[in-house]
């Protein structure tokens, strides 16, 4: 049962962190696109804008699809882990915890969730073996 669970948090996480990719690389599910995250990471320091965001978008889409899958997890983790401590020390950080203010409660919560499935596997429902 235990391998269900794990299951559970890769595909509802990764999906969602491929979503959040998403909205950065191809402006759907209400996302600005490239350019428009680009104008705003240089707003926050993130330069140049444009490459940021890309690499911000393209390590959220690919890190959770592989995170999802269940396919190179520990580095499917490292992506996540990497963007979302990013969001959090450029743009929540100064919010505080709450996601209600702006804050890192959200973000934190995937990085665990990442880091929690990097550390004991992605149990038996994935496509690497071993």
């Amino acid at each position: 049962m235990g391998s269900f669970g794990i299951l559970l948090v890769r595909v509802v996480v990764g999906l969602t962190m491929a979503g959040h990719g998403s909205q950065k690389l191809f402006g759907i599910f209400g996302g600005n696109g490239l350019a428009r995250t680009g104008k705003f990471f240089e707003s926050i320091g993130l330069k140049p804008g444009k490459t940021m965001a890309w690499m911000a978008g393209l390590g959220e889409f690919v890190g959770g699809l592989l995170f999802a899958a269940g396919f190179l997890t520990p580095l499917a983790s490292l992506l996540i882990v990497a963007t979302m401590l990013t969001a959090m020390i450029k743009v929540h950080a100064k919010n505080g915890y709450w996601v209600t203010n702006g804050g890192i409660e959200y973000n934190l919560v995937l990085l665990t969730a990442a880091v929690a499935v990097a550390l004991t596997g992605p149990g038996a429902f994935r496509l690497t073996h071993g």
